[in-house]
């Protein structure tokens, strides 16, 4: 039966272990030097409107890693920059490939591709969420401390698409996700609702980060925003990640962050350079996370 991920709550509770298991063992396969292709004579499509680097990456090596082809695809590739409607583009699109990965503005945008896609859609990244992150997010703390069910994240500065997603993750795999974050930035209201029972909210950073397992933080300015950037570095200059949040939390604590990230701004060098950033174990595991949700979008 064909399945999208638009979000993680396209997943089951049960589902995403099951994924974040695979993803350890695809990673550990890759490492032995051991080839498989479950995904051999399948083909990929990347429809992106909007850059990026880890996502991109990612995918094409994996694809390739299981034995399929990807295809990296543009507005300017494609007729839908020239205002072909969504629908039909998928239409098409979908009689072609075998699963299509999207990165693109609204969330609306994704959702209509997937109602009219004969295929898998994958979101790669929408205003609203960005799930891949947090396969590769939740594969790398179970890598370094084990089942999160019970532990306390501490997300600090924009309530955005990547603060969305813990939120979901927060609902599914059973933990305490305190978001500090200035008035006017907050996450979505609605989503805020149906989280309540695993997420708060503060405008104190070091109040988020006290007895917290995980200080996870992002970019103030995300892709889309930049005629904001002098208001946004103004309302969250007091919510960079310092060595000083970091001794808040719990000395075992773990720093993350999804990447790019501009040092002085949002975390300080010491910190993602430091000994409890795992942001390049956070980064690679994009690799192994998604790999794992290609297989089991296309070979159920």
């Amino acid at each position: 039966m064909k399945r999208h991920f638009l979000s993680l709550m396209d997943l089951s509770t049960d589902e995403f272990r099951q994924l974040l298991a695979r993803a350890a063992e695809l990673k550990t396969v890759h490492k032995s030097g051991k080839v498989i292709k479950p995904l051999d004579g399948k083909t990929l499509a990347m429809v992106f409107d909007k850059s990026s680097t880890r996502t991109r990456v990612s995918f094409e090596a994996g694809m390739a890693q299981l034995g399929g082809s990807s295809m990296f695809l543009s507005p300017r590739d494609l007729q839908i920059g020239r205002g072909e409607p969504i629908e039909d583009t998928a239409r098409v699109m979908s009689r072609m490939v075998d699963v299509i990965v999207m990165r693109t503005g609204e969330h609306s945008n994704v959702e209509t591709f997937a109602a009219n896609s004969e295929v898998p859609v994958i979101n790669a990244l929408t205003d609203m969420y960005h799930p891949c992150q947090l396969l590769a997010d939740m594969q790398t703390y179970i890598e370094h401390r084990g089942d999160i069910r019970g532990k306390t994240v501490a997300w600090i500065g924009d309530g955005n698409n990547v603060c969305h997603s813990w939120m979901n993750a927060a609902r599914l795999l059973d933990f305490k996700l305190v978001i500090a974050v200035p008035e006017g930035y907050e996450p979505d209201a609605q989503l805020l609702a149906i989280c309540k029972d695993r997420v708060s909210l503060t405008t104190d950073p070091v109040a988020a980060a006290t007895g917290a397992d995980v200080v996870v933080t992002d970019t103030w300015a995300s892709m889309g925003q930049e005629d904001e950037k002098a208001a946004r570095m103004k309302a969250f200059a007091p919510y960079i990640v310092t060595r000083a949040t970091m001794a808040a939390a719990k000395p075992e604590a773990i720093f993350m962050h999804c990447l790019p990230a501009y040092r002085g701004s949002e975390v300080e060098t010491e910190v993602i350079d430091g000994p409890q950033s795992v942001v390049w174990d956070e980064a690679e595991n994009r690799l192994h996370a998604q790999k794992a949700l290609l297989e089991f979008l296309l070979t159920r």
